[in-house]
């Protein structure tokens, strides 16, 4: 990619898995208890009790809890890779850079527990709608021009974003000025 080349970030986000109504009511339930009080209170009773069913009647919806958190990842996927996507639309790659970290950073840190569930342990990728993965992290690539360069990139921003939300840099660093030596630094890379 050249230099004053611009980034077409418009290919939408595979179709997403069709639910029935109800099966979105009980996502946005599991969603809203996860945001909100965290992974420990996602269980089939809890989400039950936020529609007022028993949690034997979300079966007929789901096959367990697995199921519900596998497309709360999809959601977060789309989410991220549509607000990625949007940040980096229309910019040349060395411009591009910053705004790709910082909405990163942003989407990890405004919303941990989804992200988490997301980006931490074991992904079943073969459960994902097909294709999601790759264009929720097709930004990076966009951006980088380079697979292990933009590999690199992400790792870097999901570690910082990690790092951030566990409160492990030292209570005096000025994160906003880490995540722009960051981007200074990637962006060099990109010659």
């Amino acid at each position: 990619m050249s230099p004053s080349a611009r980034i077409d970030a418009d290919r939408p986000a595979p179709a997403p898995r069709p639910l029935a109504p109800r099966a979105n009511e009980i996502v946005d339930a599991a969603r809203r208890l996860l945001e909100q009080e965290g992974p420990d209170a996602l269980t089939m009773r809890r989400v039950g009790d936020e529609l007022s069913m028993k949690a034997p009647s979300l079966y007929k919806h789901f096959a367990g809890k697995a199921a519900i958190e596998l497309v709360l990842i999809e959601e977060a996927l789309v989410e991220l890779g549509g607000a990625l996507r949007a940040a980096v639309d229309g910019l040349a790659p060395a411009r591009a850079v910053g705004p790709l970290l910082t909405t990163y950073r942003r989407m990890g840190v405004e919303h941990p527990n989804l992200y988490r569930l997301a980006t931490v342990g074991q992904l079943r990728r073969d459960e994902l709608v097909e294709g999601l993965e790759d264009w929720a992290g097709e930004p990076f690539l966009l951006v980088m021009g380079e697979p292990y360069l933009a590999q690199v990139v992400w790792s870097a921003a999901h570690g910082m974003v990690t790092l951030e939300l566990d409160g492990r840099y030292p209570p005096d660093s000025d994160l906003d000025r880490t995540w722009a030596e960051a981007a200074a630094a990637f962006t060099a890379a990109l010659g």
